[in-house]
């Protein structure tokens, strides 16, 4: 090199946050505006994805004038996305096409609870260069999580990648089994790579996503591989107001 040059260190990879928010909710209307705490729970989202470390930006998503009034309110970035987008994969992925980045971590709206340091692992993952199209997290399932529909179980092959994803008890734990692998609660937050975020959502519905009502089944029956990374424990999100008390009673203490 010559003695005047200077080497400069290689941009790290574009991750963006993003944060799907619609007002509608069938079990709690206007969730996502409910306060907690004096706050609505956006902005508690946004302050939490905004302590991540390795995101580029973080935005919020909606098609509601309501949240996008609510989060300028807050001092957050917000886009308005139009209000066929079916799903949150298909308003982040619409808002998608027009960003420079390499890589989108999928932050749901109503988890106001949500680790920072869960969504620096996402975004460290896609910005290290692995390959892998899609990452999510998954942890110890709790005593009863097995049983309840609610509760999303994950198994694994043993490179880590996700086999299946149901709403049953998987796996199934045999009487007399020589060993009985652990039962794993997926925690719904999503790292893809761009390109595999945009085909993710061109794709039509699938047998076994309409079966479970799980969406990320549409990535398994078309051939692209989920990673999993394991973590010691999840958050509650919000569902109801039962849901709502809780979390706000957890922020309190």
């Amino acid at each position: 090199m010559h003695p005047s040059a200077t080497s400069r260190p290689t941009p790290e990879p574009r991750v963006i946050g993003a944060i799907p928010a619609r007002y509608g909710s069938t079990r709690l209307p206007g969730k996502v505006l409910r306060e907690i705490a004096g706050r609505p729970m956006i902005e508690h989202v946004w302050e939490r994805a905004r302590r991540a470390e390795g995101l580029s930006a973080v935005t919020v998503l909606t098609d509601d004038e309501r949240v996008a009034e609510a989060v300028a309110a807050f001092g957050g970035t917000v886009e308005l996305t139009p209000a066929h987008c079916a799903s949150g994969t298909d308003r982040i992925a619409w808002a998608a096409r027009r960003w420079e980045a390499e890589g989108v971590v999928n932050i749901q709206g109503d988890e106001p609870l949500i680790d920072p340091a869960a969504i620096s692992r996402l975004a460290r993952h896609l910005a290290a260069g692995t390959g892998d199209a899609m990452v999510t997290l998954a942890a110890p399932a709790a005593p009863g999580d097995l049983e309840n529909p609610d509760v999303v179980k994950v198994v694994t092959g043993v490179d880590g990648r996700a086999l299946y994803f149901s709403r049953a008890p998987i796996p199934h734990r045999r009487a007399g089994a020589d060993s009985r692998p652990a039962a794993l609660r997926h925690i719904g937050i999503y790292g893809y790579r761009r390109d595999t975020l945009l085909r993710l959502a061109a794709l039509e519905r699938t047998p076994l996503e309409r079966a479970e009502s799980l969406e990320q089944l549409r990535a398994l029956e078309n051939g692209i591989d989920i990673r999993v990374l394991f973590v010691e424990s999840g958050w509650p999100g919000v569902d109801t107001m039962d849901d709502l008390e809780a979390v706000e009673r957890l922020l309190a203490r």
